[in-house]
């Protein structure tokens, strides 16, 4: 109740902010009323990805992962936040480690390029933390991806050259549905069994749907589709 107590709250303040900004009180009246539709359709169709995202984050994380696999495949995110390794990429790595020590994977795969802000590469930073925990299986890196898609797409060879063929995708709840969607539209080929664990963090455990990373995937999701990857 109290996601949807806060979904309710952010959508309210969405609504009344946006009004307020497209007023466009020196346009024609014809010509606002276009706009106004059309925020509105933007609005509609923002909200209605965000509810999906929140479903299925909720589901994911209702469900994890219960099936023996070859490997966590953990997508990257940004390393450092503040000074210090990001609560939110540190979260699924913990994941990862958490599989592990259940039994369901031997292999950790870190998958993540080089920071734009500061130069760390993703994965590394995601080896050292598994290892600082007591990680000591096998880890697998791949340095070069950008975004979700590159995540996929780069760890595919990396996946095929150690034989691995069953494969959790480990990210943050929100993330999951459109991971998902990336892999199901082949953007990590098509000889692998996938289940999905959601990593929750404390970012996610404070803030939910409610966190930037969420509020921000519907955006995502929509410059995924306007590029053809699912």
């Amino acid at each position: 109740m109290q996601p949807l107590i806060k979904l309710v709250r952010y959508s309210n303040f969405l609504l009344v902010g946006l009004f307020r900004l497209i007023k466009l009180n020196f346009f024609p009246r014809w010509l606002r009323r276009i706009s106004h539709l059309m925020a509105l359709a933007i609005i509609a169709v923002y909200l209605s990805l965000y509810c999906i995202v929140a479903y299925h984050a909720y589901d994911f994380l209702a469900n994890p992962p219960t099936e023996k696999a070859d490997a966590a495949l953990i997508l990257g995110n940004r390393a450092y936040f503040n000074g210090a390794p990001n609560p939110t990429l540190t979260g699924r790595v913990d994941e990862g480690v958490r599989l592990a020590k259940l039994g369901l994977v031997n292999t950790l795969v870190m998958t993540g390029g080089v920071d734009v802000e500061d130069g760390r590469i993703e994965s590394a930073v995601m080896t050292a933390h598994a290892i600082k925990i007591g990680f000591k299986g096998n880890v697998l890196q791949e340095s070069q991806a950008s975004s979700t898609q590159e995540n996929f797409q780069f760890s595919r060879p990396i996946l095929l050259r150690a034989g691995i063929k069953k494969v959790i995708v480990v990210s943050e709840p929100y993330h999951l549905w459109r991971a998902k969607k990336l892999v199901d539209a082949g953007q990590l080929g098509q000889e692998f069994e996938v289940q999905y664990a959601a990593a929750s963090n404390p970012m996610w455990e404070k803030w939910g749907m409610l966190f930037k990373g969420a509020l921000r995937e519907p955006l995502a999701i929509i410059n995924n589709y306007a590029k053809g990857y699912f």
